[in-house]
């Protein structure tokens, strides 16, 4: 297992990240989380580590620099600005087409809340490297009309405690149509602090992963 830290030049001094690449790896999964986390939160590690144990790299990237991620007025609304998330994991995922060792590697999405959203956006505008999306308590809605356009394989996976975020992932579903499945996972609220509901999301989310990211993109 390899674990390195790189800064990915998409925005002027970068955005830290940290790439972990199992030995046989089968597919890369960037990570975008929700508004007011980082590449740190303990839920996105989680699931990244037991995607690792299925041969899948993984991708964790802060979204903002640091002056971006003080909150305060000038720069609270940037962590909600969807479009610019959006933007940005695009650039990460052409970035990851050039560097040499994920560049063979099919390419999913993992978002959370907001990061969803953007994730959606990036898969529509990258859709012959965006292989499969998968959401965590996320608000696929925000994507707004680029739903329609994503043909990556998406799975929305809902805590079945959080009903506000049930209907919007209902409403999104039907935007997104043949390609999106979505699951609910019992007894779990937005965070999936429940005990076993994140595991029960990596591993569905594992699953996805492994089925859909199976054939190599060409490099």
């Amino acid at each position: 297992m390899e674990t390195r830290e790189v800064r990915i030049p998409v925005v002027e001094g970068g955005l830290a990240a940290d790439v972990i690449m199992p030995s046989g790896a089968i597919g890369v999964v960037l990570f975008a989380h929700g508004s007011g986390s980082s590449r740190h939160s303990p839920r996105n590690v989680a699931v990244a580590h037991q995607l690792n144990a299925r041969s899948l790299a993984t991708v964790l990237v802060d979204l903002l620099t640091p002056d971006e991620d003080v909150l305060d007025a000038r720069t609270a609304e940037l962590r909600f600005d969807i479009g610019m998330l959006a933007e940005r994991l695009a650039a990460i995922v052409d970035w990851m087409g050039d560097d040499p060792a994920l560049r063979p590697l099919p390419v999913g999405l993992f978002g959370a809340s907001t990061g969803a959203a953007a994730s959606l956006v990036a898969a529509a505008s990258r859709p012959d490297r965006v292989a499969a999306v998968v959401s965590r308590g996320g608000r696929p809605d925000l994507a707004g009309n680029a739903l329609t356009a994503v043909r990556a394989p998406t799975l929305l996976l809902v805590g079945g405690l959080d009903e506000e975020v049930i209907v919007l992932n209902e409403q999104a579903r039907a935007e997104l149509g043949e390609v999106a499945e979505l699951r609910i996972v019992p007894g779990a609220t937005h965070l999936f602090e429940e005990p076993g509901t994140l595991d029960q999301v990596a591993d569905q989310a594992g699953t996805w992963f492994a089925t859909h990211l199976r054939t190599p993109h060409p490099a």
